[in-house]
């Protein structure tokens, strides 16, 4: 089964829960979209209005704004996949409750596990606590954390939410520095992957001549 066929069914499961707190005030669950081959995932906090409506994440004013910071990064959302902590519109944009996060969490988890990406970058203080939790967002953002999530490593870097940027001016220039330095870590990263590759492949032909002889 592909990443894309496993995403599907488990949109289909999710579709068809109707233990989800936030389900029954909703219009549509905004499951994710993107790449599903991405290495890299974000992940917000909730569906607003026009997500709900809509059935996608980051659609709206924030989503326009995070189009425009993802070439800051040297990205585009055609090589992401996005998603969020939780996949029902809270009632009047509220912020999601923990007994709300803690019900969509298996699901988080499966897509987190499914896309298996090399890179999270978090949107927002609250998928940000899933990874760093007792953290204040202002202290951490941007910066790059190696985190060891179900056994597996991932870097995480904690983003402000868009729409944060969108309400202060401050915010909205420490986010364009962010992305800005968010290229450079993307940048070291695959540098540092090719360096692993290239030792492997020298350690196999040492090993290859060493049988030779």
């Amino acid at each position: 089964m592909t990443k894309f066929e496993e995403l599907h069914k488990l949109k289909e499961e999710m579709e068809k829960d109707d233990t989800l707190p936030l389900k029954k005030g909703a219009t549509k669950l905004v499951f994710g979209t993107g790449n599903t081959k991405a290495k890299i995932l974000c992940i917000g906090e909730g569906p607003g209005h026009n997500e709900d409506k809509i059935g996608e994440p980051f659609v709206g004013q924030a989503g326009k704004l995070l189009d425009k910071l993802f070439p800051l990064a040297g990205l585009t959302r055609k090589e992401v996949f996005i998603t969020n902590i939780v996949h029902h519109r809270p009632p009047e944009n509220r912020d999601p409750e923990p007994h709300e996060i803690e019900a969509y969490r298996k699901y988080l988890d499966k897509i987190i596990k499914i896309i298996d990406p090399e890179v999270i970058i978090t949107l927002g203080r609250f998928s940000m606590a899933k990874f760093l939790p007792n953290v204040f967002i202002s202290s951490v953002h941007g910066k790059k954390y190696n985190v060891s999530w179900n056994g597996k490593n991932i870097v995480v870097v904690p983003m402000y939410h868009p729409a944060a940027s969108l309400r202060n001016g401050n915010v909205m220039e420490a986010e364009k520095t962010d992305f800005v330095n968010l290229r450079e870590i993307l940048k070291k990263i695959q540098n540092d992957k090719q360096s692993l590759v290239n030792s492997e492949k020298n350690d196999k032909v040492e090993v290859e001549q060493m049988n030779l002889v």
